[in-house]
């Protein structure tokens, strides 16, 4: 299944085969931020609208929030890239992920950019 969307706030996120989702945030966000040095996740269990805050990443650069691209349940949280926030950098479409949730509606994905569109987006 493993479907990947983007936002044009540079967060992706992957519909799972059990129907969770997994989201984290694009290599053009990771590459604008600089180097990753502080992640602060959500709950587990808070649930949240699209377009929540709802994490922030902290940078040498600056600060940003992450956003949720479509309502859902947080189910779990990626404790690893709090113990090592460059896992953001060195690898953000995967071991960099920041969350799973359950989406209120996992066809709330179709309205989220495809690849094609968020590379004419970002220009890469």
């Amino acid at each position: 299944m493993n479907t990947m969307r983007f936002t044009e706030d540079h967060e992706w996120i992957r519909l799972e085969a059990d129907g969770s989702a997994t989201i984290g945030i694009t290599n053009h966000a990771q590459d604008a931020l600089g180097d990753i040095v502080f992640v602060e996740l959500p709950a587990v269990g808070k649930s949240f609208a699209r377009g929540d805050a709802v994490c922030v990443v902290e940078s040498v650069k600056a600060a940003a929030d992450v956003k949720m691209p479509v309502a859902g349940t947080v189910t779990a949280v990626n404790q690893a890239l709090v113990d090592e926030p460059a896992l953001g950098n060195s690898d953000p479409l995967g071991a960099g992920w920041f969350m799973r949730i359950k989406p209120a509606n996992a066809a709330d994905l179709d309205g989220l950019l495809d690849q094609a569109a968020y590379s004419a987006l970002t220009g890469e």
